[in-house]
């Protein structure tokens, strides 16, 4: 999708982008970006500064854009949205029953499934074994990630070092 179609369509919905959803560059930070990426070096002499997306901005965009992959992400965005919600309903009716019921436990199972399957959306599979124990006042959740892909390792590890620079003062 071309830049100018991005514009466009956040020009014509202005009420689905409230403040919070685009940042707009500094002069310092646009140097920066031009620096740093060659692929920017017509941004050097724009007197135009950058915008860019948080990720609430970005979820936003896919729901006014019509490409695959925007249609994909918002799809995504609507099923990890009903199982937040569904999680929600199940942990506010656990406790009306008695402990240890059959009901009790059949909502405790699909709490932890629930879980799981957020957890799944979100993890990246990459190339060990890693389990993580999360106890949820009602629910133990045990989750293994099995890691298949170095290059995402790396990926993510560069990503955590550069928000690491970008949080130390």
């Amino acid at each position: 999708m071309q830049t100018k179609e991005l514009n466009q369509a956040v020009k014509n919905n202005p009420e689905k982008f409230p403040k919070g959803y685009i940042l707009e560059l500094s002069e310092p930070e646009k140097f920066e970006l031009v620096k740093n990426f060659d692929r920017f070096e017509k941004q050097k002499h724009s007197t135009v500064l950058p915008k860019a997306f948080t990720e609430k901005g970005l979820y936003m965009l896919a729901t006014i854009l019509k490409s695959p992959k925007a249609v994909e992400t918002t799809i995504a965005i609507v099923e990890a949205y009903a199982k937040l919600k569904e999680l929600s309903r199940v942990i506010v009716v656990v406790p009306q029953y008695e402990d240890k019921s059959t009901e009790q436990q059949v909502l405790l199972h699909r709490g932890g499934q629930l879980v799981e399957d957020i957890m799944n959306d979100i993890l990246p599979k990459q190339s060990s074994e890693t389990s993580f124990e999360l106890n949820l006042a009602m629910f133990k959740f045990k989750h293994s990630v099995k890691r298949e892909n170095e290059d995402e390792v790396r990926k993510l590890k560069e990503e955590v070092a550069e928000l690491k620079k970008k949080i130390k003062p």
